[in-house]
């Protein structure tokens, strides 16, 4: 294990005074850290997290646009996908933003790099991802969000759909067509 690695974060309003060390070193206590990838910040808030992978996106787009020769819109879009999208994407179940600020940040990303592609400057931001066949980074966040609660309700991964979700049977009844019956239907609701 790597001490120099090592911090304390108190996620609360109050700090501890207390001291935590390993074989006699003092960690250190910090109001951020980095957790597989993921900017942890003392108030669990995305912000930080989200300005540091913004930052990034936009100096790989940029060097997408400057080095590569060829002028294929297909090719770039393709560039992009694999070498930029990735940085806005990753682990977004846990950092997913909620501020409006943040979210216009994450999707100003893709709106000046497709922007820049050659022919497309004269279109809005709406009529660029519809000839480039691109979905928004918003859509995207919200796919992998509801691909995480079906995996979550049908056990495909190892969480408790309880923790998460309350299910009750509705006082709605739906009739059956198929079936030519009604049926009560059941809700599922996050906690």
């Amino acid at each position: 294990m790597t001490i120099d690695k090592c911090c304390v974060l108190h996620i609360d309003k109050v700090c501890v005074d207390t001291c935590f060390h390993i074989n006699s070193n003092v960690l250190p206590i910090v109001k951020q850290c980095l957790d597989l990838g993921v900017t942890i910040s003392h108030n669990l808030q995305s912000s930080e997290h989200i300005n540091i992978i913004v930052a990034k996106a936009h100096q790989r787009a940029s060097t997408i646009l400057r080095c590569f020769v060829s002028r294929d819109t297909n090719l770039l879009v393709r560039a992009f996908n694999v070498y930029v999208r990735p940085l806005v994407e990753y682990n977004s179940v846990t950092w997913s933003p909620y501020l409006k600020q943040d979210m216009e940040a994450i999707e100003r990303v893709q709106r000046c790099f497709t922007k820049r592609l050659p022919g497309l400057n004269k279109y809005s931001y709406c009529e660029r991802l519809a000839k480039l066949n691109l979905p928004s980074l918003d859509l995207r966040r919200l796919q992998n969000d509801l691909v995480w609660c079906y995996k979550i309700l049908f056990g495909y991964v190892d969480m408790r759909a309880d923790d998460f979700f309350e299910s009750r049977l509705s006082n709605t009844r739906v009739y059956n067509s198929k079936a030519g019956r009604t049926a009560r239907t059941c809700e599922m609701k996050l906690k």
